[in-house]
């Protein structure tokens, strides 16, 4: 019996009344792998995805579809995909307590749980655009998992390039970056963007307050790194 069928013959016990597993260590060398035959792991996934689908208001075959390739459902399966994927967004279950779930049991494997939020971003956007809602709903199962507003973000920007106020992209570095490299450039961008060295070299008095706010936002997004990483008792 496929694992397929095998969820669709106890679809509504496990998507609607499935219990929160306890946590489990994370064994070496299996940090992105499952536990083996976790029936309930699936079930939980597809759950996620389905809504993940529902979540701008309409599920298409591009997103199953996608489904489908991410999580690596054989071409033989693919009717029983449909069918499952279809039972667990008719649920009551909603999408917050599947993303705990998986949360919980491999809160030791975040890159597990890294490659689920993958999963996800790619089927947000298998339509071509990833919505509001979308958005939404991808940055509520991100912190389920436990992960940082800093891990979303460098997520998020994986899949859909940086946010313009983004204060890593602010400062030209990456998110994995030492804090002294992010020193060093946010001291060569305030040399640069300095107002009184700007309107000293003979900037025109209308570009006062586009330099003034442009120093306001590399010195925001200083600021925004150190309280991130815990640093705001440093000194510089």
């Amino acid at each position: 019996m496929s694992l397929w069928t095998t969820l669709l013959e106890s679809g509504k016990r496990l998507f609607d009344h499935g219990p929160d597993p306890a946590p489990q260590p994370d064994p070496a060398g299996e940090c992105c792998e499952p536990d083996p035959n976790d029936v309930g792991f699936t079930a939980a996934v597809v759950g996620l995805s389905a809504k993940m689908a529902m979540a701008d208001g309409l599920v298409t075959d591009q997103e199953i579809m996608v489904f489908s390739r991410v999580f690596r459902a054989r071409p033989e399966d693919a009717d029983n995909v449909r069918r499952v994927f279809n039972l667990a967004r008719q649920t009551v279950r909603g999408y917050e307590s599947y993303a705990r779930r998986i949360g919980k049991r491999y809160s030791d494997r975040p890159c597990l749980l890294e490659g689920v939020l993958d999963g996800l971003f790619q089927i947000a956007g298998a339509d071509g655009v990833v919505t509001q809602p979308e958005l939404v709903y991808l940055r509520t199962v991100s912190d389920a998992f436990g992960f940082s507003e800093a891990t979303f973000r460098r997520i998020r920007a994986s899949h859909l390039g940086p946010d313009r106020d983004d204060p890593y992209h602010v400062l030209g570095v990456a998110h994995d970056a030492e804090f002294a490299v992010i020193r060093t450039a946010y001291r060569r961008l305030m040399a640069d963007h300095h107002p009184d060295r700007i309107i000293h070299k003979g900037a025109p008095r209308e570009f006062e307050t586009s330099v003034h706010s442009k120093a306001a936002s590399i010195t925001a997004a200083y600021a925004q790194i150190r309280a991130e990483r815990g640093l705001l008792v440093q000194q510089d």
